[in-house]
């Protein structure tokens, strides 16, 4: 009678039981070559089984990234050639190259291994055509172990001749110590605000305090775009000299830059009472000039209601995106002006007599809710609104997919 174990025995298995290790070799190999990923997964395996010298270990960690980027490579070549592809192609070639990156942290690659994987990755940056420029970019950066190879990745980036490039370079000049590299390239381009806080920080840093003190007010004065950090950064030169009065122009500049309740705020409280009765005039001007919904923010918290109004009074436009923070203000003064209130929300009803997706139906039965909560729940208008909202549910009876929308956000739908 037959042995059970040997009766069920998966075929497959005896076979390799009773092949050579030269055979088995010579499987591997060919498995490989049709599928990238075995020779990572033998290797990954084979470390956890055998034991070989450190030296061996590096060069099989090497080759584990080095197939990683093989693997990725094709897929990441089409996104390169079409410029671009689909959400799926572009989710898998941006996983796998972090999965590269990961590994790239935890290994050193062999000199051979580190050019061949370099040179394919810089070829990808030049091009710029895939897409996937920020994981290229630390997949170059995660390659580089010291000081000499990040000088050689950014003598790299200085070749392309590019804007964002050079930028890597002279973050890494900057980063490494090699000043005067950092510096020619710095002064080759000083158009933008961002450039001359750049400059400005670099020589804060190396203690040159004048120049950078220099530097940010002639950026003040040519900068372009963005001046935030410059403001910032003069804000606490003149905070560190004592000067009082040209700190609070530049944080004052800096936080009305785009108007917040917050940043309301934060100015209100940095100012002495004296202080405050310079700069509170000056930011009522702002707000009456550029009246949006955070001037109307502010206005409700300085328990000014009337001027918060004024806003709801006209006919007025903005995104499906930026709707939630307009009606949430809006909720705020329904008890005090329900028919201003009343009268903004039916504005922003669609069309409610045609046949359209759920998702509008959804949206309608959300602002027609709105004007529910002012009718039954402020004003105390059950009767007005069951009269408003029999007609709308009378002439959509033929329209299941409405009723089931407004249904689900209308308490009371069923029951009218």
């Amino acid at each position: 009678m037959k042995n059970k174990n040997t009766k069920n025995k998966d075929p497959l298995i005896s076979m390799l039981d009773a092949a050579s290790k030269g055979d088995l070799i010579e499987l591997i190999e060919e498995l490989m070559g049709n599928d990238l990923s075995i020779r990572r997964i033998c290797i990954n395996h084979l470390k956890e089984k055998v034991i070989v010298n450190s030296s061996v270990t590096a060069d099989a960690d090497s080759s584990v990234a080095l197939t990683l980027w093989h693997e990725v490579e094709p897929e990441l070549s089409e996104l390169d050639e079409y410029g671009g592809g689909d959400y799926s192609l572009m989710e898998d070639v941006g996983e796998g190259l972090y999965e590269l990156y990961k590994k790239l942290k935890e290994v050193t690659l062999t000199d051979e291994d580190r050019y061949e994987l370099l040179n394919e990755v810089m070829s990808y940056i030049e091009s710029g055509n895939a897409g996937m420029d920020d994981s290229l970019y630390d997949i170059a950066y995660a390659l580089c172990k010291n000081d000499e190879s990040l000088k050689e990745l950014a003598e790299r980036f200085e070749n392309l001749k590019r804007d964002w490039p050079l930028r890597h370079a002279r973050g890494i000049y900057r980063r490494i110590g090699e000043h005067k590299k950092y510096l020619e390239l710095r002064l080759l381009k000083m158009k933008y605000g961002m450039d001359y806080y750049d400059l400005a920080s670099y020589y804060w840093e190396t203690g040159e305090k004048s120049k950078a003190v220099d530097t940010a007010q002639k950026g003040m004065k040519f900068g372009q775009g963005r001046m935030e950090e410059l403001k910032i950064f003069l804000a606490e030169r003149a905070k560190e000299a004592g000067d009082r009065d040209t700190y609070l122009e530049y944080y004052f500049s800096q936080k009305t830059d785009s108007l917040t309740l917050s940043s309301y705020k934060e100015i209100r409280n940095e100012c002495k009472k004296e202080e405050w009765e310079k700069y509170e005039p000056k930011l009522l001007k702002i707000m009456k000039k550029d009246f949006n919904i955070q001037a109307v923010k502010i206005h409700l918290y300085r328990q000014e209601y009337e001027a918060a109004l004024q806003y709801f009074k006209k006919d007025r436009r903005f995104s499906y995106y930026g709707s939630h923070e307009v009606f949430s203000v809006a909720e705020e003064l329904e008890n005090r002006y329900p028919e201003h209130i009343l009268r903004f929300y039916k504005l922003f009803i669609g069309n409610l007599n045609t046949s359209t997706t759920r998702k509008i139906y959804s949206e309608n039965a959300v602002a027609v809710a709105r004007v529910r909560r002012v009718l039954v729940d402020v004003m105390k208008k059950t009767d007005k609104w069951e009269k408003y909202a029999l007609s709308i549910k009378l002439n959509n009876d033929r329209r299941p997919a409405f009723q089931d929308e407004f249904a689900r956000v209308i308490p009371d739908w069923k029951s009218l």
